[in-house]
């Protein structure tokens, strides 16, 4: 039985890998080798690949988390034969054939919708003034309007990038549902954590619950390696 020493985490749409920090460190306190995927969010294809770049350095079973569209990217990528576990944080599962944007196409009555901006040269942004309230609710304001004011453009193609292989019917899967997410809507994490066979844990947070509770997520990752044998 071989527990899994190497974690790689992968951002979603609007944010880079910095926002990891947190998690990061706790990780590496722990004694786990951490690697951030900055995958540029123009499509899937291209951030898939730039995740199995990373995996490809890893030298032996590896933990891969994603969160919010960055489980759309493991959900492929972990196909890969360093990956002994998947780790999604408030994020899309998607099935074989579907995308975020099918995932989002028809959000449950009462939903809260979030404020995704018309597309502009092919690219999608968040609106700054209720970027916050929808994905940071929970992080001191001068934090979340950072977040607001320093997005990375989420590229169509991205949005759209179908899923050909779910790594999750294959391999364990972990689910950390965020309650107080605005973004995607809980009943949608559970019902996906649970399609997916996925060991699941909830806590109150934000969207961006990785960034505000790093100590509580990373245990939850922590947890999914020492479940993992390879």
């Amino acid at each position: 039985m071989s527990i899994a020493k190497n974690i790689v985490l992968v951002h979603g749409g609007f944010v880079d890998g910095s926002g990891w920090r947190g998690v990061h460190d706790a990780l590496r306190a722990d004694g786990y080798r951490v690697s951030v995927v900055q995958n540029p969010t123009l499509s899937l294809e291209d951030d898939v690949a730039v995740t199995k770049r990373v995996l490809d350095a890893q030298d032996g079973p590896t933990v891969l988390v994603g969160h919010s569209y960055g489980g759309a990217v493991i959900s492929e990528a972990g196909n890969h034969e360093n990956v002994s576990a998947l780790v999604y944080i408030a994020a899309f599962a998607p099935d074989k054939g579907e995308s975020v944007n099918t995932l989002i196409a028809d959000p449950p009555p009462g939903a809260p919708v979030p404020p995704i901006l018309p597309p502009v040269d092919g690219f999608l942004f968040l609106d700054r003034e209720k970027f916050a309230a929808s994905f940071a609710g929970d992080l001191p304001e001068a934090d979340a309007r950072f977040l607001a004011d320093s997005q990375v453009p989420w590229g169509l193609d991205a949005l759209g990038g179908a899923v050909s292989r779910p790594a999750w019917r294959s391999k364990p899967s972990h689910y950390l549902v965020a309650t107080d997410d605005r973004m995607i809507p809980p009943p949608a994490q559970r019902a996906m954590a649970e399609r997916a066979g996925a060991t699941v844990a909830e806590t109150g947070g934000s969207h961006a619950v990785y960034v505000s509770k790093p100590a509580e997520v990373a245990a939850f990752i922590g947890k999914a390696a020492t479940a993992t044998t390879a």
